[in-house]
């Protein structure tokens, strides 16, 4: 296809004889119809673009997002070819009438007995658009069939060596006769008919989010003004999407969440998804999810084994502590949004883990001195060194979490346990740095107060913007940086001491 489009831009008559075909040798008749808009050479590409799946009339737009097709040569060359009615450019409210356009495509006349012997042996030259009939009625002859042939297999309207031999088996005519295609709404796709409305040369469309029925984007500014086209066009193309909303602001870094416009379709934000074999259910106005993280949530309960403790300080509606309360670990989770705690408790019942789950509705800093620092003073002492279960505390909060590491200076009193029990940090941080992982290990050694050379990881979770990353950093937290060593006057048991550095009585240290 590739080959082709790069010669049509030579010019038709030449591209036929660098592929061997003879302009003579287009033998053609036209069944004249009814239509405007007729453009001929234009199905050669236009077509062959649409070799994607469309069930029904519909585009599926795969992994949750669209993006806008690549400019072609023979896009610049014939823009027009690759487009809905050209009157459609600037539209704000959608006409589906007015994206009709036909196009010619090539045919064969068929006696209707044998065209099913015909399409199975022309599978490979035969139109393949979900949506377009490859088979319709001669209007000249009851008793035949017009075949519908795929421009972009037959290039000039002219049959290969391959095709005729398989008429000739047939006794089919392999005379190609012109057939005029009516194109509707239904027949293009989403980036297609954002192209042809949208003014010349800008930016069709920055990619949607899905979230259950929900079309999250987040446009730009010079695509606002067709905002609710968009919205309307994503639904009509996306078979299961009932809304489209736009984001409005950016996200709020104290609930996670941010403003947002419906720009088409029901007002229900309250929705349900599934991920890693998990089904939650939130109300997207008013928490955090984000369907690009699943893979990072996979992996870091990839690392969890049955029996380890998680702390969750960030948790959301709960998509690391769910899989990992039914990986049989023990899970405390936590978030400061009332909202997003709700809906962990909620989820939590909905996957039957709630008696596996203690949820918190507290700061993130309050969550490490108090629940956290409570377990691993009672649970850290009583480790032994053959014992395999683990801690790991998830901090999921990219925008502000390094700044919280500071809190595991001295979080605990005594003497240091095992290396091997010390409790495993994964921390996110965002990063626009030449190199990001230097730039977040050295803001994380920053807020400890100490080097993490060699006792540290760091992964590149996903690219958020142009010179932006998302990074998740991995590492035991150092013994000499968790532990306070008591005074030597001190008589108290380590988990009974005072920790007035920190601000806490001994009732609630022990509560």
């Amino acid at each position: 296809m590739r080959g082709l489009g790069l010669k049509l831009r030579q010019g038709r008559f030449r591209t036929l004889w660098r592929f061997g075909y003879s302009a003579r040798l287009l033998k053609t008749n036209h069944f004249r119809t009814a239509a405007s808009n007729t453009s001929f050479p234009a199905v050669w590409m236009l077509l062959a673009q649409y070799s994607g799946r469309i069930p029904g009339p519909f585009v599926v737009v795969r992994k949750n997002a669209f993006s806008t097709m690549p400019e072609t040569v023979e896009d610049k060359a014939n823009p027009e070819l690759y487009s809905p009615h050209p009157g459609v450019r600037g539209m704000t409210l959608l006409n589906r009438e007015a994206f009709k356009r036909t196009v010619v495509v090539p045919a064969l006349k068929v006696k209707k007995e044998i065209v099913n012997s015909l399409l199975k042996s022309l599978k490979q030259s035969v139109l393949q658009r979900p949506g377009l009939k490859r088979v319709v009625e001669d209007p000249e002859d009851e008793d035949s069939r017009l075949v519908i042939l795929d421009p972009h297999k037959i290039p000039g309207f002219s049959l290969g060596e391959s095709e005729q031999q398989v008429l000739k088996e047939l006794s089919v005519d392999p005379e190609v006769s012109r057939y005029n295609l009516e194109l509707t709404y239904e027949n293009f796709k989403s980036e297609e008919i954002l192209r042809a409305v949208l003014p010349e040369g800008q930016e069709v469309t920055s990619g949607f989010s899905r979230v259950g029925h929900i079309a999250h984007l987040n446009l730009r500014d010079h695509q606002l003004p067709y905002r609710h086209l968009i919205g309307q066009v994503i639904i009509d193309k996306n078979p299961g999407i009932t809304c489209a909303v736009n984001k409005t602001n950016i996200i709020d870094s104290t609930y996670r969440n941010f403003e947002m416009e419906v720009l088409a379709g029901e007002k229900n934000l309250v929705t349900k998804v599934k991920e890693n074999n998990i089904v939650y259910e939130l109300d997207f106005s008013k928490v955090y999810w984000n369907p690009r993280l699943s893979t990072e949530h996979g992996r870091i309960v990839e690392l969890l084994k049955p029996g380890d403790v998680l702390f969750d300080v960030f948790a959301g509606i709960g998509p690391f502590a769910i899989p990992a309360a039914k990986k049989k670990c023990r899970v405390f989770a936590n978030d400061l949004n009332p909202e997003s705690y709700n809906w962990l408790l909620h989820n939590c019942r909905l996957n039957k883990v709630d008696t596996k789950v203690k949820a918190f509705n507290m700061d993130g800093r309050e969550f490490l001195r108090g629940p956290v620092r409570e377990e691993l003073s009672k649970e850290l002492p009583l480790m032994k060194e053959e014992q395999k279960n683990a801690f790991h505390i998830v901090m999921n909060l990219p925008a502000l979490a390094v700044e919280f590491l500071d809190v595991f200076r001295h979080l605990l009193v005594g003497e240091p346990c095992s290396a091997a029990a010390l409790p495993t940090v994964h921390c996110y941080g965002f990063s626009k740095h030449e190199d990001p992982a230097k730039d977040i290990q050295e803001r994380a050694e920053a807020s400890l107060g100490t080097s993490l050379d060699g006792r540290c990881s760091t992964y590149l979770v996903r690219n958020v913007a142009p010179n932006k990353e998302m990074l998740c950093i991995s590492f035991q937290v150092p013994a000499d940086v968790l532990y306070k060593r008591p005074c030597p006057d001190e008589a108290k048991p380590a988990s009974k001491r005072l920790c007035t550095s920190q601000g806490f009585s001994e009732e609630k240290l022990l509560s």
